[in-house]
C-alpha cells in the first residue's frame, strides 16, 4: 500500500474523527480491536466516523479474568495489566485474522490488530491509573508485521476523562502507524495530538518490525523527553526501552549523575565505592537493588540544541559496560529523588562529586519553590537518603576537599552541618589521590581533536570500545596525523 502523504503541520492538526474516517476510508486496512479495563473507548471513534464495515473485523472487551485467561492464557506474574499481557493479545488477534480470511480472497488486504490492557483510576483516588497501548501491523501483504508498544500514564482524577483520553490515544496511534510510519519522530509526537498537556505521560515506547529496522528505541526515549511527553526515560545494557515504574518500584536505588561523555576513571571509581558502600547498609539487599547511571536532558543540550549523535555515543558507550541508563528533564536533584519516591520507600543512594554538592546549597535552584531552599531539602532529605560524596582536588591550592572541609554560603552553614552529622552525607573514603584531575570534557576535547593520552584517563577497555565505535568523534587517521606530526 502506497503511503498518502500530506503535510505535517495539516496532519498535526486533523480531528479524532478525520483520522478515523481517513482509516476507515482506505480499502486495504482491516483489523481488531481488543481493548481491556477502559471501555472500548478507541473503535468507538471509528464506529462513529463512518465506513467502519470495512475496517473493522472485530471488537471485543475481555473483561473477566477468568475469560481473558482462556483466550490470552496466564501471566505468571498472574497481572493483567503489562507488556506481556499486550503483546500476547496483539500476536493472538493478529493470528485469528490470519488463519479466518483466505489471502487468496484477500490479496491486497493489510492486516492489523490494536489492543490496550489498563486500570484506570481507583475510587479512593490513591493510583490514577496506566496502562499498554499497542498496535500490530502491516504496510505490504507480503510483508511482515510492525508493532509499536507504548504505556501511559494517566494524570487526570476522572475515570470518565482518562477512557476519553485513552480512546483519542489509541485512534492517534492507529492513524500515525499507517500515515506517518516513515517518519518515527513525527508519529511520536503525534501520539498526543488532541489532548490537552499534562494529561497524559507516555514513558515508555518500543518500535520493532521491518519498517523501523533503522529506529533506535533510546533516541525515541530521547524524544518523549524532548517533547515534554515525560520527564523521564530508562534503557538497559541491551539498549532495549525499560519501563521506570517497573525498574523502581519497591527497590533500593543508587544514582550517579554525571555527563558521562566519556566514562572516566572518575566516574567509574565513585561506581565501584560508592556501591560497595551502599551495599554495606543494612537496610540495602543487593539482590533488590537497582544502580542507574543518570544524564539530565540539561546537559545533554549543554551546547545548545541536542546532539543526537552524541547522546547515542554516551548510550552506546555506558551500555557496552553493562549499566542502567536513565534520561531525565530533573536538573534538581531534589526533583530526582521525589520522583524515585513515587515507586519506592527503600532506601536510596545518590552518588555524587564535592562540587555537585556545593550546588545542592546553592538557593538560587530554589527560587521558584514557595518554601525556598526548606522545600526543597524537605523533599530531598525527608526521604530515606543517603549521598556518597567523592572528593574533590582543588587544582591550584591542591586541597582534597571532602565534606569535613568544603564551604557552603554561610546562611547554608548550619543546614549542611544539621544533614553531615545526621549522616545523611558520608564521604568515599577509598579513592585514588591521581586521578583526581580526570574531566570527562577534558578527555572529549583530546578525543576530538586527536590528541594523545586520553586512553590513560578512561577504564581499562573503554577506549578500545571508542576506538572500535568510533564514538565521540573519535579519527585514526586524525591521531595518527598528529603523532607523525609529533
Amino acid at each position: 500500500m502506497k503511503r498518502i502523504k500530506g503535510d505535517r503541520e495539516l496532519e498535526h492538526v486533523l480531528s479524532i474523527r478525520h483520522k478515523s474516517l481517513r482509516v476507515n476510508l482506505n480499502e486495504h486496512i482491516y483489523g481488531t480491536f481488543a481493548e481491556i479495563g477502559a471501555g472500548q473507548e478507541t473503535v468507538r471513534h471509528f464506529f462513529r466516523a463512518g465506513g467502519a464495515s470495512g475496517t473493522i473485523a472485530k471488537a471485543m472487551s475481555a473483561y473477566d479474568k477468568d475469560f481473558s485467561d482462556a483466550i490470552y492464557g496466564i501471566e505468571t506474574d498472574r497481572r493483567y495489566v503489562t507488556e506481556s499481557r499486550l503483546r500476547k493479545m496483539l500476536r493472538h488477534e493478529v493470528e485469528l485474522i490470519e488463519d479466518r480470511l483466505s489471502r487468496d480472497k484477500h490479496p491486497n488486504k493489510i492486516f492489523f490488530s490494536y489492543a490496550n490492557t489498563v486500570t484506570t483510576i481507583d475510587f479512593a483516588k490513591n493510583f490514577k491509573g496506566h496502562g499498554w497501548v499497542g498496535i500490530r501491523f502491516q504496510m505490504d501483504a507480503l510483508e511482515d508485521y510492525n508493532e509499536i508498544v507504548l504505556h501511559v500514564r494517566f494524570k487526570q482524577t476522572d475515570s470518565k476523562l482518562q477512557q476519553e483520553t485513552l480512546g483519542i490515544l489509541g485512534a492517534n496511534l492507529i492513524y500515525g502507524a499507517f500515515y506517518l510510519n516513515d517518519s518515527p519522530k513525527d508519529l511520536l509526537k503525534s501520539f498526543t495530538d488532541n489532548i490537552e498537556n499534562d494529561t497524559i505521560e507516555i514513558d515508555m515506547v518500543d518500535f520493532s518490525g521491518p519498517r523501523f529496522m533503522y529506529v533506535d528505541n533510546r533516541l525515541m526515549s530521547l524524544h518523549l523527553l524532548k517533547n515534554g511527553m515525560t520527564n523521564a526515560v530508562m534503557f538497559g545494557p541491551d539498549g532495549n526501552n525499560l519501563l521506570p515504574a517497573q525498574q523502581l518500584y519497591k527497590k533500593n536505588i543508587l544514582a550517579l549523575r554525571g555527563s558521562f561523555r566519556p566514562v572516566t576513571r572518575v566516574n567509574m571509581e565513585m561506581y565501584e565505592e560508592s556501591k560497595r558502600m551502599f551495599f554495606l547498609d543494612k537496610r540495602v539487599t543487593e539482590k533488590n537493588t537497582n544502580v542507574i547511571f543518570e544524564i539530565t536532558l540539561a546537559n545533554l543540550r549543554s551546547e545548545g540544541k541536542i546532539n543526537e549523535r552524541d547522546f547515542l555515543d554516551r548510550a552506546e558507550l555506558l551500555c557496552s559496560l553493562g549499566q542502567t541508563v536513565m534520561i531525565t528533564n530533573f536538573q534538581e536533584y531534589y526533583k530526582l529523588v521525589d520522583y524515585f519516591s513515587e515507586f519506592t520507600k527503600a532506601r536510596m543512594g545518590l552518588a555524587m562529586g564535592v562540587y555537585n554538592l556545593i550546588q545542592i546549597f546553592d538557593e538560587k535552584y530554589y527560587r521558584d519553590l514557595s518554601g525556598g531552599v526548606l522545600e526543597a531539602f524537605g523533599k530531598l532529605f525527608y526521604k530515606d537518603l543517603k549521598i556518597y560524596l567523592y572528593p574533590l582536588k582543588d587544582l591550584e591550592s591542591g586541597e582534597i576537599i571532602t565534606s569535613a572541609n568544603l564551604k557552603v554560603h554561610p546562611r547554608m552553614k548550619e543546614l549542611y552541618k544539621y544533614f553531615k552529622f545526621n549522616g545523611r552525607i558520608v564521604d568515599i573514603t577509598k579513592y585514588d589521590p591521581d586521578i583526581l584531575e580526570i574531566f570527562s570534557r577534558k578527555a572529549f576535547k583530546m578525543i576530538v581533536s586527536g590528541q594523545n593520552g586520553w586512553e590513560e584517563m578512561l577504564p581499562e577497555g573503554v577506549a578500545n570500545i571508542i576506538k572500535d565505535k568510533r564514538l565521540f568523534g573519535y579519527s585514526k587517521r586524525k591521531h595518527e596525523t598528529r603523532k607523525k606530526a609529533k
